[in-house]
């Protein structure tokens, strides 16, 4: 029976993250999958799908080839071949994966594990293997709706689709979150005709009113069709595709009929198999609850990443494997603060944010100033024939702290990084506005927000 000083369930970006750092600490280290070493991000999720926005990306250029003088006759796209382009890209990652991991001389375990109890586990219900720290990292399954499932077919989740590698002629979305939007933004691109439906009042519900607002004008503008309050959703099997029926913001019946439906209303713990009950660690709703530590009820067992539903974002996920293996070490080191994470969805135009939204800090009783300023007023954005979006910083109107940052448009999901970075160091409005940017540059329309938020913008 093998022992091992640290022991992590589950290869996706949180458990090879926490192995890589165990390993570097000196410690003993075994990893166990029982599917793809990457986990559902690298494999189902944030690769793949981002391989493909970017093959979309290119066609949406090439689309408009004639507005920078280029004449481009009787292209092609072809979905196929860009989806092979998509799983090249992961076994590309994969295979870099499985470099670090013999790098670090971490022991790979393939298989399904099942908790014995708080110090051991059992590998396929054959092998028994035994650990003093233990991390779950187990990640979270796509959720259906009450009464519908996933059929594979038509009736299609977030991972499903990813396998899909001929297009339908309309879909159907249900669920505007991140996953729901890039999937809208991807097929739309391809000519498919795309209909999103969301429960809440905007989409992207957990973003700032004013980037959901744009987000849906830029949407709109490229022919996809959005219902936002879709109250009394129902979703049937036809003959030849799905129907939907719904209640509309003006209270009549809709409905609707798809060749496809994705389902994309978040994600459920995978934790079913694991036998965590027979420890009795402490469950919340299902997840499994965590002290800052990323210790659950049982000292020697932590859990990490989408298990937690904390918030299901891979770098989340990384952040709390190197903070759950420096806390078994006994570094000190700061608790995360998940309000500041950054957060980047990848549709057309991109959507990046961290921090509070004006209504929320609104809520919070701060006095805020809010700072705007429009990709449409960048000349490097106008040079680009990309300038749709916006940069909104919200920030306490006496102290000049920055609350929160709202971001909507080219590269935003990169620009992010400098402000995350300012907040992360303390630094003031007033420190962000004396940076001189380059020129021409997206990252501009940093410092012309941060100039706006006391009325002081140059270009605007």
């Amino acid at each position: 029976m093998e022992h091992y000083d640290i022991l992590i369930v589950g290869a996706g970006p949180g458990g090879y993250t926490a192995a890589i750092r165990a390993a570097q600490l000196g410690y003993k280290t075994a990893l166990i999958e029982k599917d793809e070493l990457g986990g559902t991000c690298l494999n189902w999720g944030c690769i793949p799908s981002k391989a493909l926005l970017k093959n979309a990306e290119v066609l949406d250029l090439v689309k408009k080839a004639g507005d920078y003088g280029i004449s481009i006759q009787g292209f092609a796209a072809d979905y196929e071949k860009g989806h092979s382009r998509s799983r090249s890209v992961v076994s590309k990652l994969v295979a870099g994966v499985r470099y670090l991991i013999r790098k670090n001389g971490i022991d790979l375990i393939k298989g399904a594990a099942k908790f014995q109890d708080e110090n051991s586990l059992v590998i396929n219900n054959e092998s028994k293997i035994t650990a003093n720290n233990i991390i779950i990292a187990t990640g979270g399954r796509p959720r259906p709706m009450p009464n519908v499932s996933f059929d594979g077919d038509r009736i299609l989740n977030s991972k499903q689709i990813l396998e899909m590698t001929e297009l339908p002629k309309s879909m159907g979305i249900v669920g505007g979150g991140s996953v729901g939007v890039e999937f809208a933004s991807l097929f739309n691109s391809y000519g498919v005709e795309v209909t999103l439906f969301e429960m809440l009042p905007d989409i992207v519900p957990n973003e700032d009113q004013d980037v959901s607002k744009l987000l849906k004008e830029s949407f709109e503008s490229r022919g996809i069709e959005i219902h936002t309050d879709s109250s009394s959703l129902k979703i049937r099997h036809l003959e030849l595709g799905v129907g939907i029926s719904f209640i509309s913001t003006n209270g009549q019946e809709v409905v609707k009929e798809f060749d496809k439906l994705l389902l994309a209303i978040g994600i459920a713990p995978e934790i079913d198999s694991l036998g965590v009950m027979s420890t009795g660690m402490e469950l919340a709703d299902g997840w499994i609850k965590v002290n800052s530590s990323m210790q659950t009820s049982l000292p020697n067992i932590y859990a990490i990443g989408d298990i937690t539903g904390i918030l299901p974002l891979a770098h989340v996920a990384q952040a709390q494997g190197i903070l759950a293996v420096s806390r078994i070490h006994g570094e000190q080191v700061s608790d995360l603060n998940y309000v500041n994470m950054p957060r980047a969805t990848y549709c057309y135009p991109q959507v990046a944010s961290f921090g509070l939204t004006e209504q929320q800090a609104i809520d919070k009783g701060c006095q805020v100033n809010v700072g705007e300023f429009p990709f449409r007023a960048n000349g490097r954005a106008i040079t680009s024939s990309d300038a749709v979006g916006l940069c909104k910083i919200v920030a306490e109107r006496d102290g000049r702290e920055i609350l929160g940052v709202h971001l909507i448009g080219p590269e935003v999901t990169e620009l992010i990084a400098e402000l995350s970075m300012t907040k992360a160091l303390n630094g003031t409005i007033d420190e962000l506005a004396m940076m001189t940017h380059a020129h021409p540059t997206l990252s501009e329309v940093l410092k012309e927000a941060s100039l706006a938020v006391f009325g002081h913008s140059i270009h605007l």
